[in-house]
């Protein structure tokens, strides 16, 4: 069986975060993240589940996620997972984007999964690079050439949608807003004037997320802005809303792969040096 590991640096030239899981056997629940995510698969089989969408990702396949897509994924038939991946805030998404397309493009890639795709071997080069500290113009020319490719071939620009109700996003404003707090499903249902039952279901139906779903996550990604200041966990859990640290860590982990511990080494090392 492959031996665990799970390893995270930041890239400070690029501005890009990298993770590599290795041996994982960890089911992650439905949740979603304020950053884009591209990551490939090095090795194992996985059910993903994505804006209400199955998909079987396999060995070669690569997995592309906009902000706010929301997805889970488990293991299947034991196979522990191998899987890298680079996390790229809006604000270098756009700015990178922009460079490439000659002028203002938010891209929106239209398919969560690239089926041996023919560039996982160039993230692959990336994602090792990152990890490796390597020099940084072969770095930059090689993600540049990475991304040209992925927002060129498997992008569109990205145009606000008006399918959801707009009482729905009102509660995701108050939610985003008031994380903080301890809130209510008579709370929630106030903001879009519907009943309980109404609101639970039309949230789901729309964004594909449960809205105890959507607050949690709100919570996670905060606190991981927390954590990168090098705030303590027990100190971020009481911030971001959270009962007690257990129940914090717990969120934390089962969200992220990495204690809220590991995950504040990570940029207390940076820092230092």
């Amino acid at each position: 069986m492959m031996k665990e590991r799970r390893i995270v640096k930041f890239d400070e030239k690029l501005q890009v975060e990298a993770y590599h899981f290795h041996g994982v056997m960890q089911k992650f629940p439905n949740h979603f993240h304020e950053h884009y995510v591209i990551g490939f698969i090095e090795s194992g089989q996985r059910k993903l589940s994505c804006k209400n969408r199955e998909y079987i990702i396999n060995k070669g396949d690569m997995v592309i996620f906009n902000p706010f897509d929301n997805h889970a994924c488990e293991q299947l038939e034991k196979k522990a997972l191998d899987y890298r991946c680079l996390n790229i805030n809006s604000g270098i998404m756009e700015k990178v984007a922009k460079e490439i397309m000659g002028g203002e493009y938010v891209p929106y890639f239209t398919s969560p999964v690239l089926v041996q795709a023919s560039y996982a071997p160039l993230l692959k080069d990336v994602h090792e690079m990152i990890m490796n500290s390597s020099v940084e113009l072969e770095k930059e020319e090689s993600f540049y050439f990475l991304m040209e490719y992925l927002i060129k071939e498997c992008s569109v620009k990205f145009a606000e949608s008006n399918s959801a109700d707009q009482r729905l996003h009102a509660v995701c404003r108050y939610m985003e807003e008031n994380y903080t707090k301890h809130l209510t499903l008579n709370d929630l249902a106030k903001v879009c004037e519907m009943n309980k039952y109404t609101l639970l279901r039309s949230f789901t139906r729309n964004f594909g997320i449960t809205p105890y779903r959507y607050l949690q996550t709100i919570r996670i990604n905060e606190a991981k802005k927390l954590l990168e200041r090098g705030m303590k966990p027990i100190d971020v859990s009481m911030e971001t809303g959270f009962a007690d640290q257990s129940h914090f860590s717990n969120f934390f982990t089962e969200f992220i792969g990495l204690t809220p511990g590991q995950y504040r080494d990570i940029y207390r090392d940076k820092k230092q040096a």
